[in-house]
């Protein structure tokens, strides 16, 4: 027995290969630190281009006439009518197509009118995750200007998108279908 212990003494206290056992121990938390360093900067980089969008969506929204905007007195809300030969549907399209692409009537074959993320089309969810656009209804005091003499009150323009985020790594089993990144950004109608 003695001689037994005495054959594993010098492994004992033999140091070589312990930085490359610790190195194997610590490389798959260090891996993972890593990836999801990346993927975190990828989802704010995400959440920024969605920002961004529906403050661009909002924008064209609020320099869009006051024809296309009814106020009923009284109203908190109001909605998207035709006007000019623009019909609701049109404006809301429009500005869907100016927050997902940036451009107005973006022409899906060219690479230029991709949108601004890769894979936000407007069909790619569900309705209820397509950019959205709503009246707000400011009662009248006593307004000046562009707002003199309108009737019911002063409208501006919430566009809003929930844009399902799409990770780095979903292709190796990262599923992140269940996060969202959710914008709004409101204008003052300004009939421009």
């Amino acid at each position: 027995m003695m001689g037994i212990t005495r054959a594993f003494m010098p492994l004992w206290h033999d140091r070589a290969g312990t930085a490359g056992a610790e190195m194997a121990l610590v490389t798959p938390l260090l891996m993972i630190i890593m990836f999801g360093a990346f993927d975190l900067g990828n989802y704010f980089y995400s959440q920024h281009v969605v920002v961004k969008a529906v403050r661009d969506g909002a924008r064209y929204a609020a320099r869009q006439g006051f024809g296309h905007y009814s106020c009923p007195t009284g109203s908190a809300t109001g909605s998207v009518v035709d006007a000019g030969g623009v019909t609701a549907a049109t404006l809301i399209a429009n500005v869907s197509d100016v927050t997902r692409t940036g451009k107005l009537h973006p022409v899906t074959t060219d690479a230029k009118d991709s949108p601004r993320l890769g894979y936000w089309t407007s069909t790619y969810d569900s309705p209820d995750t397509a950019v959205k656009l709503t009246v707000r209804c400011t009662p009248i005091a006593n307004y000046s200007g562009i707002y003199k003499g309108a009737t019911g009150g002063v409208p501006s323009v919430r566009v809003s998108a929930d844009v399902k985020y799409l990770s780095l790594f979903n292709t190796i089993g990262f599923d992140a279908t269940t996060l969202y990144m959710r914008a709004e950004s409101e204008a003052a109608v300004m009939g421009l």
